[in-house]
């Protein structure tokens, strides 16, 4: 394979033999002006087909990628004046979620979010994005301090989940996460949470229960991995690409089923593949949530986030099936 993920393999070899050709010209007295034309025209086609009919499976590769923008990258490109706050005030400071006090477009706001490392090292001390319960207790101090100064929440959601670890269980993760959920369902200020890499069980809807949700269009967000369900769905997790196609846990498909606000569309091949571009496209979005959310007042808020989660799923009561006359 030449660099890219599996399903980019075409589009990187044309890549690369447009580039040879190009370094070709510069040394030889030879015009291939028009054939490196065509391979250009035929690249773009190339491009538009594989990238606009991607397969769940290629999308979970992209949510995955490890140059990935991280929510750091983000906040460094769309805040000012970024003050990272640490601790739960119970146990101790969990790197795997990263949260402070920032300002947006004037906006005092508070940012919280996964955040796992770009390298081995970075991984290690992050945890590679799987946060322990003293993460959660943290997200949790800040999203009541911003209540209590009115300030809107911004979440960014990017987890493999939450750490399952026994130390993690011994000091309440299930708890936490709990916690968490009741507490964001009242809380009287609004709250806008954007997928951008992977969204994994609890561990994600631990930061995910807002007025507004939205994902990156390569995005996923899913009660397990592919490769959890097909260990338990079939007993084999090699069939992770055969579960991806079926358990609906790309931004199309969550935005069909209404458990998504909206979809924010990507660079061509992946986020990573322009960061600063990437994040012009959510600031589009998240502009847009805050100007509509800031005009509702408490009560509002509060009544807009519980009819949102009540309205996903759908319920059947039929007396007949459970022998009520």
């Amino acid at each position: 394979m030449v660099g890219g993920l599996d399903f980019e393999k075409p589009v990187v070899e044309l890549r690369k033999k447009i580039q040879e050709l190009k370094e070709f010209t510069k040394n030889a007295d030879v015009d291939l002006s028009s054939e490196i034309e065509k391979l250009e025209e035929r690249l773009t086609r190339l491009e538009k087909d594989i990238y606009e009919n991607m397969k769940p499976w290629d999308r979970v590769q992209i949510a995955r990628h490890p140059n990935r923008p991280t929510t750091l990258d983000y906040i460094s490109i769309l805040f000012k004046d970024f003050f990272e706050c640490h601790g739960d005030r119970a146990y101790g400071d969990d790197e795997a979620i990263v949260g402070g006090v920032t300002m947006y477009r004037g906006l005092p706001v508070t940012v919280i979010g996964h955040q796992r490392g770009k390298d081995t090292k970075e991984n290690i001390r992050r945890n590679f994005g799987m946060p322990h319960p003293e993460g959660y207790r943290k997200a949790l101090r800040l999203m009541y301090q911003a209540e209590k100064f009115r300030r809107p929440i911004i979440c960014f959601i990017d987890t493999k989940g939450a750490y399952p670890g026994k130390a993690a269980e011994e000091r309440g993760q299930s708890e936490a996460i709990a916690k968490n959920l009741f507490e964001m369902a009242s809380l009287k200020v609004p709250i806008v949470c954007i997928v951008i890499g992977e969204g994994g069980s609890g561990g994600a809807l631990a930061l995910g229960v807002g007025n507004h949700i939205h994902m990156l269009e390569n995005s996923t967000y899913s009660v397990i991995s592919p490769e959890g369900a097909a260990a338990i769905l079939w007993k084999d997790a090699s069939l992770a690409k055969q579960a991806a196609e079926t358990m609906k846990i790309t931004a199309p498909d969550l935005k069909g089923l209404g458990i998504i606000d909206e979809i924010i569309p990507e660079v061509k091949g992946g986020a990573h593949r322009d960061v600063k571009h990437q994040a012009e496209e959510i600031d589009q979005v998240l502009h847009r949530s805050l100007l509509e959310l800031t005009k509702m007042s408490e009560e509002e808020l509060i009544n807009h986030r519980y009819n949102k989660f009540k309205a996903i799923g759908e319920f059947s009561f039929e007396k007949e099936s459970i022998g009520i006359n």
